[in-house]
C-alpha cells in the first residue's frame, strides 16, 4: 500500500529506487557483577575493544578517496577525538573496578551520563553532537559483543538503491562511499547534523527527521525521495511513479542546461552587470568556483583551516593556503574572512560552552581577545596579498570600538611586516560583515569607515527574529522574507550606495534563486554563494528586467501583511 512521509529536505534532487535498510537497534547490554579476580581481565578486554575501533577508524581514514569532500575526514577525525577522550577511554575502566561490572555495562552507563550533560546544553548544534558520542560508543559495543557491521552488504551496483537508516555516522558514510547510493533517508537529524552536511557535499538527495521511516519501510520496496520538498513516497502507484520519473528527468536536463551558462556574461535583460562570487572553505574549492564561472571569491571561510586538528595553523601554513587561492584566482578578487568561530562552530580549547554561545565571545570578539592568534592570521593574509587581489573581511561587527581595535591590529601587522621587509599590498581593502541588527542600523557609519560591506543573512535573520536557526523546533520561524529582515537589508544597501561603497550578500539568501529578483530590486549588485548555486542564480539574473523589478520590490517593502507579501513575491518571480 502506498503512503507518504514528510521530513526535512536537506539535499535537493529526486531519486527513485529500492530501499536498503540499515540496522539501527540500540545495542542492549547485560549487567553482571564480576569477582575481583576477573577485573584486570575485563579492563584489558575493554582496552582491546577501544584499540580495535581506533584501528578500524584509521583504516577507514586511509580509504577516503583523494577527491572526497573535506567533511569526510573532518568528521571521522571528530569521532577519533571522542574515542580517545578520557571520558570514554578511561572513566569506564574506573567504573569496572569500582562497581565490579562488565565492560559493556560500564561503557553504557558512562555514555548515558555524557548524554545527560549534552541535553542540558541550550545550543541546538551542540546538543546534536551527542549523536556522535552514541555512534562511537556503539562501535565499541559491537566489538565487545562481537556484532557484525550494521550496514547493508556490499553490492556491485547501488546506483538505484536508497539507504534507509535510523541514523548514519561519518564512518558509516565512508563505508558505502564507493557504492554511491542514489539517496538516503534517516529517522533523526536536522539541517545541521553531520549526515545532512555530508549529503550536500556529496550531492546525494536526502530527507531527514522522518521519525519512523525505518520501522515503516521494508527492504526492496520501491521508494521516491524528493530532497527539495522533504517528501518520501513508499510503494508509489503507477501514476506517482510516472510523475516523479518525469520530474527526475526534468531535474537532470535543467542542471545540464545550466552548465552552458558558466561562461556567459552575468547581466540583466536591460544590460545591468551583476557580480557573482563563490563562497569557499578550503583552497581545493576554487576549482568548483571557477568551473561555475565565479568572478571572484566573496567569502573564504578561514576557520576551516583551524578545525579538526590538535593545534592552530601557524603563519606559514595559513600564508600558503591564502596564497594558493589568490594565485589560482589570478586577477579576480579573493575576500578572506578572519577567524569566525564560536556559537555553532566551536574550536577546541579556544571556545567555551556557555549558556548562549550565539550571544557570547565569538567571531571578531574572540579574535580581539586572542591578540597573538589574530596577529598571526593578519600577517598571513597580508603576506598573501602580494600574490593576488586579496581583501580582508571582519565578521560580526557590532560597534565602532570593535572596528577601531581591528584597524589598529591590522596596522600593527603591517608594521611588523615592514620591519622584516616582507612584501604585502599596503592598500589592501578591509570590509565588514553586517550580521546583527545593530550593525545594519549603523551601516552608514560602518560604510564610511570601511572599503566594503557584506551582509551575512544567516545570522542577521537569526538575530533579528530571535530564533536559533539550528533548532528544528523553531525552524518554521526562520523567514528570509520577514518584513523586518527586508527593511534591514534595504537600510544596509542604501547606506553602501550613499557612501559609494560596494555591498554584497554572502549568506544563504544570495544562493536562493527564488530570492534573486527580490535582492536585485533592493539594490544588490554583488552576490556570493556556494558554487553549486551560482548557475541557478545567474539564470534568474539573465531573465530579469530591472525596471519591472524595482517597482514591485518597492511595494514589497511597504507590505507587512504576510498573504499580500506572498502574492507580490509570486508576481515578482513570474
Amino acid at each position: 500500500m502506498s503512503f507518504t512521509l514528510h521530513g526535512v529536505g536537506v539535499s535537493p534532487g529526486i531519486a527513485i529506487g529500492v530501499a536498503r535498510l540499515a540496522s539501527h537497534t540500540r545495542i542492549e547490554v547485560a549487567h553482571y557483577v564480576l569477582s575481583s579476580q576477573f577485573l584486570d581481565k575485563e579492563i584489558a578486554r575493554f582496552d582491546d575493544a577501544i584499540a580495535a575501533v581506533r584501528n578500524e577508524m584509521e583504516q577507514l581514514r586511509g580509504q577516503i578517496p583523494s577527491n572526497a569532500p573535506a567533511e569526510l575526514p573532518a568528521f571521522l577525525d571528530m569521532h577519533q577525538m571522542i574515542l580517545n577522550d578520557s571520558m570514554l577511554s578511561e572513566v569506564p575502566k574506573q567504573l569496572i573496578r569500582s562497581q565490579q561490572c562488565n565492560a559493556e555495562w560500564a561503557l553504557t552507563q558512562q555514555m548515558e551520563h555524557l548524554l545527560a550533560q549534552f541535553d542540558a546544553i541550550d545550543d541546538a548544534y551542540l546538543r546534536e553532537r551527542k549523536a556522535d558520542v552514541v555512534q562511537v560508543v556503539e562501535r565499541v559495543l559491537k566489538v565487545l559483543l562481537g556484532h557484525p557491521d550494521n550496514l547493508p552488504s556490499t553490492e556491485s551496483n547501488l546506483a538505484d538503491c536508497i539507504l534507509v537508516a535510523h541514523d548514519l555516522s561519518p564512518a558509516d558514510m565512508i563505508g558505502f562511499k564507493h557504492q554511491r547510493f542514489a539517496a538516503f533517508i534517516t529517522d533523526v537529524g536536522g539541517a545541521t547534523s553531520h549526515t545532512a552536511i555530508l549529503a550536500r557535499s556529496l550531492n546525494i538527495s536526502s530527507v531527514m527527521a522522518l521519525h519512523n521511516a525505518h520501522g515503516l519501510i521494508r527492504d526492496n520496496e520501491i521508494i521516491i525521495v524528493d530532497g527539495e520538498q522533504g517528501v518520501v513516497i513508499v510503494d508509489p502507484d503507477d501514476a506517482e511513479l510516472e510523475e516523479y520519473q518525469l520530474r527526475q528527468t526534468q531535474w537532470v536536463i535543467e542542471h545540464q542546461k545550466l552548465k552552458r551558462l558558466s561562461g556567459s556574461r552575468s547581466a540583466t535583460l536591460d544590460g545591468l552587470d551583476i557580480e557573482l562570487h563563490a563562497n569557499i572553505e578550503l583552497p581545493r574549492d576554487v576549482a568548483a568556483a571557477k568551473e561555475a564561472g565565479a568572478s571572484g571569491i566573496g567569502l573564504f571561510r578561514s576557520e576551516f583551516l583551524f578545525m579538526n586538528r590538535s593545534g592552530w595553523p601557524d603563519e606559514e601554513e595559513q600564508f600558503e593556503a591564502y596564497r594558493e587561492v589568490a594565485q589560482a584566482m589570478g586577477d579576480m578578487p579573493v575576500t578572506i574572512r578572519t577567524l569566525d568561530v564560536g556559537a555553532d562552530k566551536p574550536l577546541g580549547g579556544l571556545t567555551e560552552v556557555t549558556l548562549n554561545p550565539a550571544l557570547g565571545k565569538r567571531a571578531i570578539r574572540l579574535c580581539l581577545s586572542e591578540s597573538a592568534m589574530f596577529h598571526t592570521q593578519l600577517r598571513a593574509i597580508l603576506r598573501a596579498s602580494h600574490y593576488g587581489r586579496i581583501k580582508i573581511m571582519i565578521p560580526m561587527l557590532c560597534n565602532l570600538q570593535e572596528l577601531r581595535l581591528t584597524h589598529a591590529a591590522i596596522a600593527r601587522a603591517k608594521a611588523s611586516l615592514v620591519e622584516e621587509n616582507l612584501p604585502f599590498d599596503p592598500g589592501i581593502e578591509v570590509g565588514g560583515m553586517i550580521e546583527v541588527p545593530a550593525a545594519a542600523l549603523m551601516a552608514q557609519s560602518f560604510a564610511e569607515r570601511l572599503d566594503f560591506l557584506s551582509i551575512g543573512t544567516n545570522d542577521l535573520i537569526q538575530y533579528t527574529l530571535a530564533i536559533d536557526r539550528a533548532d528544528d523546533g523553531v525552524a518554521y520561524l526562520y523567514d528570509p522574507m520577514h518584513p523586518a529582515v527586508l527593511q534591514l537589508l534595504s537600510v544596509t544597501l542604501r547606506a553602501g550606495e550613499k557612501a559609494g561603497k560596494p555591498v554584497s550578500v554572502c549568506g544563504e539568501m544570495a544562493g536562493d534563486p527564488r530570492l534573486t529578483r527580490l535582492l536585485l530590486g533592493l539594490g544588490l549588485r554583488r552576490f556570493s554563494m556556494q558554487s553549486a548555486s551560482l548557475l541557478s542564480v545567474k539564470q534568474q539574473i539573465l531573465k530579469s528586467d530591472m525596471q519591472k523589478i524595482v517597482l514591485l520590490v518597492q511595494k514589497i517593502l511597504r507590505t507587512t501583511d504576510e498573504d499580500k507579501l506572498e502574492t507580490l513575491i509570486a508576481r515578482l518571480n513570474q
